[in-house]
């Protein structure tokens, strides 16, 4: 929930570029996830099933508040929809030793949806992704998708699961939990890390889980889904 500005500097770019050089084969794009189950869903085939982009928002996003031009359209396909961007650190939520003021300038103590115990969602430990705020552009809510709705994020060769857990501003996309880029090997330094492209996020329609937090749910409802997706069941 913030209006973040496009934060790597030269040195925090050198940084990235040098652990990228240091990742293992399966987290640089050269073959599998080297995490993964056999039977589970492959980068590869769910970008093969949205190679196309059926826009369903009225306009584009930016990336970042100081984006110089919106880019990043939403796309629907029936049982989903999705987007290709960057990955901005949510921290907001919970206040953790990971996620408070001091780690993170944006910070903000809640999130746009809460714990089945009524309580703000920790973003630390959580794998989930901010959608805009409704707006001109795009309304999620008109797509099917709520606050627990199943989102499958891809990056490199990984595929990891969660949940919509936060929305941001009306006019910027592309941003997800400090738990979330961590299980996807991103820097999870919600001030200097994340990804400047690569990320695509799918939201698959009425998938709400509940309990929100459940990891264990968004994990098996996401695998499900995803093999549906992609014709394997």
């Amino acid at each position: 929930m913030r209006t973040r500005m496009l934060a790597l500097t030269s040195a925090a770019c050198g940084a990235a570029l040098l652990g990228a050089a240091a990742l293992p084969a399966s987290a640089s794009g050269s073959g599998q996830d080297a995490d993964a189950e056999p039977d589970e869903v492959t980068a590869a085939e769910l970008l093969a099933e949205i190679r196309g982009c059926s826009r369903i928002s009225k306009g584009k996003y930016r990336t970042d508040s100081g984006s110089a031009k919106a880019t990043v359209p939403v796309c629907g396909t029936r049982n989903a929809v999705f987007w290709k961007a960057d990955m901005d650190i949510d921290c907001d939520g919970r206040k953790t030793r990971a996620c408070n003021r001091k780690t993170d300038p944006y910070f903000l103590p809640e999130t746009a949806f809460q714990s089945s115990r009524g309580e703000p969602l920790d973003s630390a430990a959580l794998p989930h992704v901010v959608v805009p705020g409704p707006g001109k552009v795009w309304d999620y809510r008109k797509s099917g998708l709520t606050g627990g709705s199943v989102v499958a994020v891809v990056y490199r060769d990984r595929v990891r699961y969660g949940v919509i857990g936060d929305t941001g501003p009306t006019g910027i996309i592309g941003e997800a939990s400090y738990a979330m880029a961590k299980a996807l090997g991103i820097d999870p330094d919600p001030s200097t890390g994340g990804a400047e492209s690569g990320v695509t996020y799918i939201a698959f329609k009425g998938s709400r889980i509940s309990p929100i937090e459940s990891r264990a749910r968004a994990q098996s409802r996401g695998a499900a889904l995803a093999r549906e997706f992609v014709g394997r069941s």
